[in-house]
């Protein structure tokens, strides 16, 4: 038995494809909208993250955050967020005391799911992200340099999920520049949606989205979003990344002679052969390991 995720979740899809189930974690006092007007503007600036006005799924998400409305303070975006257009972005809430046992324990049943699928003992990098959000506010199009699990809370969204690795959702060099962070504004159009996945989502159910998987969220009329998730990457996850990043030098170079490098995701071996590549080129750059 588990305190965080119910019985349903299915380890052997770890990263293979998006599923749905359930977490335990219904009223905890952490995620009260009281706790997260008094804790969000005690945690450091560049964890808390927020926009104003609603989003299209066309946008360019990480961009979103870099610059904060300057008309609206968080505690007057909190304060208003039921009746506005408003999204609000926590990185690594876990900082703060009343995170403390969610983390934890979060860490820990990943970390048994990545035992039974043979990715690793640990979760790598894991961080909470907690999301508050308006009535019908949208998470645009983009994909994870992680794996995630995303837990409602409060209210009701849409989460349309694509397969990781299909290229007629992301191509290669897109999927490719955005790990390395050269371009995350991806390329959506409404045939994506034909070749994805819509979860209907409300309190009490969780969902899984593989690392590079193509999604966007949009959430219900009724009621505030409150949603948290944490990311995390595995072994198997970091060789991919590494690999990715190994592609988008190579594809620069090997354009100049009509070659393409091969598809990250199709060979362990390849992708392990380019992982160890990466971390040679990074060390010929200085930047080491």
């Amino acid at each position: 038995m588990t305190s965080c995720f119910a019985d349903d979740l299915q380890s052997e899809l770890l990263d293979r494809q998006p599923f749905k189930f359930h977490h335990k974690l219904l009223g905890h006092p952490a995620l009260s909208l009281d706790n997260l007007a008094r804790v969000l503007p005690t945690l450091p600036q560049q964890q808390v993250m927020y926009s104003k006005g609603l989003l299209d799924v066309e946008a360019d998400f990480e961009s979103t955050f870099r610059k904060k409305p300057r008309d609206r303070s968080l505690e007057e975006t909190i304060e208003s967020i039921r009746t506005t257009d408003a999204y609000i972005m926590v990185r690594s809430p876990e900082v703060d005391p009343s995170f403390q046992d969610l983390y934890k324990g979060l860490c820990g049943e990943v970390s048994a799911l990545m035992k039974a699928r043979g990715v690793g003992d640990m979760p790598v990098g894991a961080q909470l992200y907690l999301f508050i959000a308006s009535p019908n506010s949208v998470t645009p199009f983009h994909i994870d340099r992680y794996s995630t699990f995303l837990m409602q809370f409060r209210g009701s969204k849409t989460v349309t999920v694509a397969l990781p690795w299909d290229d007629r959702v992301v191509s290669q060099a897109d999927r490719e520049a955005y790990v390395v962070r050269q371009n995350t504004k991806l390329p959506w159009s409404p045939q994506i949606d034909g070749l994805s996945t819509a979860f209907e989502f409300s309190p009490g159910e969780a969902l899984h989205i593989p690392f590079v998987a193509g999604h966007h969220v949009r959430n219900g009329p009724g009621d505030v979003s409150i949603s948290m998730s944490i990311i995390f990457n595995t072994r198997e996850s970091i060789r991919w990344r590494d690999a990715l990043s190994c592609n988008h030098v190579l594809r620069k170079q090997l354009r100049r002679v009509g070659m393409a490098p091969g598809k990250v995701g199709s060979s362990a071996w390849q992708d392990a052969l380019k992982s160890r590549l990466w971390h040679g080129y990074l060390r010929l750059r200085g930047f080491g390991d």
